[in-house]
C-alpha cells in the first residue's frame, strides 16, 4: 500500500545520496587543483597543487642565470608562497559554505578526512520508520504499520 509519504521518504534518501556523493566530487576538485606562477622576468616558474606542494620547478628562460645564488633563492621562494596562496584561495572559494560542520579548509586542503566518511553508507532508521517504509501507513499492534 503506498501513502504520500513514499515519495517524501524517497526524495530525502535521494537528497542524502546527493549530498554524499557532492562531497566526495568536492574532494575530488580540490585535489585537481594546480595553481602556477611565474616570477618576473620568466626567472622561475612554479607550480603547486591544493596543499601547497610543489608540481612543477622550471626555468623558462636563462635569465635566472644571472641572479646570484641567494637572489634566485629569494625569487623561487617567493613564487612558491604566490602559488600556495593562490592555491589556498580557490579551495577556499570553493569549499566555504559548503563545509559540514566540524570540517575546517585546513581539513580539506590537507585531505585529512574522506569526506564520505561525514555520512553512514547506509541510513539507521528507527524501526517504526523501516515498517512505515516497508509496509505502508496504518496501525498494526505494537504501533507499528500495518502489512
Amino acid at each position: 500500500m503506498s501513502t504520500p509519504y513514499d515519495q517524501q521518504i524517497e526524495d530525502l534518501l535521494a537528497e542524502y545520496r546527493d549530498a554524499r556523493e557532492q562531497a566526495a566530487d568536492t574532494r575530488q576538485q580540490i585535489n585537481d587543483i594546480k595553481v602556477t606562477v611565474t616570477a618576473p622576468r620568466q626567472v622561475v616558474k612554479v607550480t603547486v597543487g591544493a596543499q601547497g606542494q610543489v608540481l612543477a620547478l622550471d626555468f623558462p628562460t636563462a635569465a635566472y642565470r644571472n641572479l646570484a645564488p641567494k637572489d634566485l633563492s629569494r625569487v623561487i621562494c617567493t613564487a612558491l608562497e604566490q602559488a600556495r596562496a593562490k592555491a589556498l584561495s580557490q579551495v577556499m572559494e570553493m569549499t566555504i559554505g559548503k563545509l559540514p560542520k566540524g570540517v575546517t579548509p585546513a581539513d580539506m586542503v590537507t585531505g585529512n578526512f574522506d569526506p564520505r566518511d561525514l555520512f553512514p553508507k547506509e541510513i539507521e532508521l528507527p524501526e517504526v520508520v523501516r515498517d512505515f517504509v516497508e509496509h505502508g501507513f496504518g496501525p498494526r499492534s505494537g504501533g507499528r504499520a500495518r502489512s
